[in-house]
């Protein structure tokens, strides 16, 4: 309700509708197409008003803040959502790369030098 969100906040109900009409704060809406603020809604108006009133930026430049923030945290999301698909590749390759490793240590032969034989061995592995 705009009246209860304007109390919490601080601010005129008019100023709720113009930040509203503006996209600096855009609450749900209810069935009826009220307002419903959220408890973020609330905080971010009261940050509206602190970037307004005690930093002396113009609503256009609040808006460019606001859309700016929620760029970085989406790029937050995605940067942690790729680290978690860069650990499981990473894992994934060590795990192959173990398996790897230990069908070597099957196949290899030690190396011994040659003496002064002249016989030959031909190895073949079982399959």
């Amino acid at each position: 309700m705009i009246s209860v969100a304007a109390e919490l906040s601080g601010l005129h109900p008019q100023t709720l509708r113009q930040y509203d009409r503006l996209g600096l704060v855009c609450p749900d809406r209810t069935a009826g197409r009220g307002r419903r603020y959220s408890a973020r809604d609330i905080q971010q108006l009261r940050e509206v008003q602190r970037l307004s009133q005690d930093e002396g930026i113009n609503l256009a430049g609040i808006k460019r803040i606001i859309e700016l923030e929620n760029q970085v945290t989406a790029l937050q999301s995605r940067i942690a959502e790729l680290a978690d698909s860069l650990e499981g590749a990473a894992t994934t390759l060590q795990q192959r790369e173990a398996t790897i490793h230990a069908s070597y240590r099957r196949d290899l032969v030690p190396y011994q030098p040659p003496t002064q034989s002249s016989a030959l061995v031909v190895w073949r592995p079982k399959r």
